[in-house]
């Protein structure tokens, strides 16, 4: 197993997330198989383990905890975080906390993050009401948190406006969402440079974009076996995120006992990209995305009678065009409603003007669509906060 320093820890590359836990028929947790993956991960070498509250609807935690208590704690190292993003009106973060350390049957969290900080829960965490900023610092300053960061799916302008505010100040590390295809997407190759340009170190989430990556199509699939045989897909995800600098630890939500093999094989030592490796994999991002060519050059901004950002509205239609994901949704829901693509009137004045020659009404018209056909952010955790609260 690859092992990076953390601050006065040895992490393993590797990180088993428990967002994604083996189900059974009922959907619920095949704790016998969490067992079997984790023994089978421990033993391999691996020793940083992630969950959450929302995780599995509350239940995530108390199966890791139940499992990883069977080992030597100074064995494992685990992180839980604090979901101020569930905007559920009201915050407790010390019964909150109370309940995790009991559910994980754990005296202290060695990692420990606010939640998905982002543009629609930023108001929320700095809320004075809940003092979640301060209560967990302090947690921190007694021991019961050993290093305190976020997570965050924010834009990397945002990232640097988070990271110059308070929970900058308090925050050790940040988890980002990174993997070949975001790089580029979500510029995620920028949050990369503002987290070592602040000697940040940072987790990595979704490397294979909720699978995605680890079924990229029959064409880039084929690609990648004519260059190596036998070599899953997903591997290619894992190998190009060993070369990025400051990545500590690359979770993966693994389901299946074959998953954790493979993950396990693929970190058992470095084995980074070839230059020419690297260009085929830029190229199935490339040709996975179908985007709108927009450049940002916002000749489009200055005769919009509405004043929408265009650029950046583009830049969720195309993240919306490879695959849903609740990131671009979590941005357009954040927008004032006049500032959403349904409040485009169509006139055309932006497409007259574009150097690309995008039909920017009729894509707009598309992303309206499509913001119209997902799951709102805001749905999805007035029902996690239901189904936890009959979880309690």
């Amino acid at each position: 197993m690859i092992y990076h320093p953390l601050f006065d820890k040895q992490v393993s590359a590797l990180g088993f997330g428990a967002m994604r836990l083996p189900l059974r028929a009922d959907k619920t947790i095949d704790r016998e198989a969490v067992a079997q993956m984790t023994d089978y991960a421990i033993r391999h070498g691996v020793n940083y383990f992630d969950t959450a509250l929302p995780y599995h609807d509350g239940n995530s935690e108390t199966v890791i905890g139940e499992v990883l208590s069977h080992y030597p704690r100074e064995s494992w190292m685990l992180a839980d975080k604090f979901p101020g993003h569930q905007h559920s009106g009201t915050f407790d973060p010390a019964g909150t906390f109370e309940r995790q350390l009991e559910k994980c049957r754990v005296d202290y969290f060695d990692f420990y993050l606010y939640h998905n900080i982002c543009e629609n829960s930023l108001d929320d965490y700095m809320d004075p009401r809940w003092g979640i900023l301060e209560y967990f610092a302090r947690q921190r300053e007694a021991g019961r948190i050993k290093r305190l960061g976020f997570s965050c799916h924010a834009t990397a302008a945002n990232l640097e406006k988070i990271l110059d505010g308070p929970y900058g100040e308090v925050a050790e590390f940040v988890q980002i969402q990174l993997n070949y295809l975001d790089w580029t997407l979500q510029d995620a190759r920028r949050k990369v440079e503002i987290l070592n340009e602040r000697g940040i170190p940072f987790i990595v989430m979704e490397p294979v974009r909720g699978g995605k990556l680890a079924h990229p199509g029959e064409a880039a699939e084929e690609r990648l076996r004519a260059l190596r045989p036998g070599a899953s897909a997903a591997s290619w995800a894992f190998r190009w995120l060993q070369g990025i600098p400051g990545a500590a630890v690359v979770l993966s939500g693994m389901s299946t006992m074959e998953q954790m093999a493979d993950n396990v094989a693929t970190f058992a030592q470095p084995d980074l990209l070839s230059a020419d490796e690297q260009a085929v994999l830029e190229d199935i991002a490339e040709g996975m995305k179908n985007s709108v060519p927009c450049t940002a050059c916002r000749y489009c901004c200055t005769g919009c009678p509405m004043e929408l950002d265009i650029p950046d509205l583009l830049a969720e239609y195309n993240d919306l065009r490879v695959q849903f994901s609740h990131t671009p949704m979590m941005r357009l829901e954040n927008l004032p409603d006049d500032k959403k693509p349904h409040a485009c009137l169509g006139c055309g004045a932006c497409a007259q003007i574009c150097p690309q020659g995008i039909d920017i009404p009729g894509a707009l018209a598309d992303l309206a669509a499509l913001y119209d056909k997902y799951p709102k952010w805001s749905e999805v955790c007035e029902e996690r906060n239901r189904l936890l609260e009959s979880n309690a």
